[in-house]
């Protein structure tokens, strides 16, 4: 049977709170799964994953870095998204564990822009030739 959590935590400011309405733990692939709701009447707008990442990170009391949210969905007409989001017991458990596509949706964008490119090796450079005159 799941267990139920009930503990709402709100930002700094006060922008959205996360309730936390399931967690298990999964042994096998040493992580939490986290079922979430989130509340945003005040941003005006669903929070990023990065935002809602480290807002979980905070109330789990664990390393960002070990947490990804799967997914993010804002019910329609409302300002409250239902959430699932991973929790691993070290950052090296998740890199094997989450797909590629779930890691880079949890990047931050200069981190990604950096990650993909890389810096090229200039081209070498024309040097002029003299143009032979017949």
């Amino acid at each position: 049977m799941p267990h139920q959590i009930n503990n709402p935590a709100s930002k700094e400011d006060g922008q959205m709170e996360i309730k936390i309405t399931n967690q298990q733990y999964n042994p096998l692939l040493k992580r939490r799964e986290i079922v979430f709701e989130v509340e945003h009447a005040q941003t005006k707008g669903t929070p990023t994953r990065l935002e809602i990442r480290d807002t979980l990170a905070g109330m789990l009391k664990t390393n960002s870095e070990a947490v990804y949210v799967r997914r993010v969905v804002t019910k329609a007409g409302t300002m409250r998204a239902m959430g699932e989001a991973n929790a691993y017991d070290s950052v090296e458990q998740a890199k094997l564990v989450e797909p590629k596509y779930i890691v880079a949706r949890n990047t931050a964008k200069e981190k990604k822009e950096q990650a993909e490119k890389p810096e090229a090796p200039k081209p070498p450079e024309k040097t002029e030739q003299p143009v032979k005159k017949e």
